[in-house]
């Protein structure tokens, strides 16, 4: 799969706000937003008025770039999710969160996304006992979600979680930090996702 490869503060500078792209780095004053709170660019610092279509545009970069994903995956997210019963925008961020690479943030495990990525890719978490290296697998209900690598790598991830520790884990999954274990109670509901996301936008965008 692609990925995007340029700089993650220029991706929070576009879209006008913290996406907390870097993990703990956004919290410092290095964060590049609160140095230039203008988007990239020459001619950046111009705010154009947006039109409908517009707004509608940002608020679907905005998610796509707090996942992680591109446009296709995106897409397809959302083609499940207007099939699935239930509002359309809520199961669009449900699916989102149950994203591995998502869970693994959650949980503390890791910094940020990008860095969950990694650690799943890599090899280093197990669902139900079985290694899974697939970053956008999607958690169901009772499963167990375990780091089992090297000595080296758990101590980091004890350090992350250590790092982490002021960021609350959500109430749908159920976290051990000490043996680097968590559980999925249930599927997360919209208000267990904080981000200030408007996801009825994304809903207009591509019913249009």
């Amino acid at each position: 799969m692609g990925r995007d490869l340029g700089p993650d503060c220029r991706l929070c500078r576009r879209e006008g706000e913290k996406l907390f792209l870097k993990g703990t780095r956004c919290y410092t004053h290095k964060c590049a937003i609160s140095r230039r709170e203008y988007a990239p660019g020459q001619h950046g610092a111009k705010k154009a008025k947006l039109s409908n279509f517009g707004i509608q545009l940002r608020e679907k970069q905005k998610v796509k770039r707090i996942y992680g994903v591109l446009e296709k995956q995106f897409r397809n997210y959302f083609i499940k999710a207007a099939s699935t019963k239930g509002i359309t925008g809520a199961i669009l961020l449900q699916f989102l969160e149950r994203r591995l690479d998502s869970v693994v943030f959650n949980l503390g495990f890791a910094k940020s996304r990008k860095d969950a990525r990694q650690v799943v890719s890599h090899n280093h978490v197990s669902v139900n006992g079985r290694r899974v290296n697939i970053a956008s697998y999607l958690v169901k209900p009772n499963d167990v979600v375990e780091i089992k690598t090297d000595v080296k790598t758990l101590n980091a991830i004890k350090v992350n979680i250590e790092t982490t520790k002021e960021r609350k884990v959500p109430t749908w999954l159920q976290a051990d930090g000490a043996n680097c274990t968590a559980k999925v109670i249930r599927l997360p509901l919209r208000e267990d996702i904080g981000y200030p996301v408007n996801e009825q936008l994304i809903v207009e965008l591509y019913s249009r």
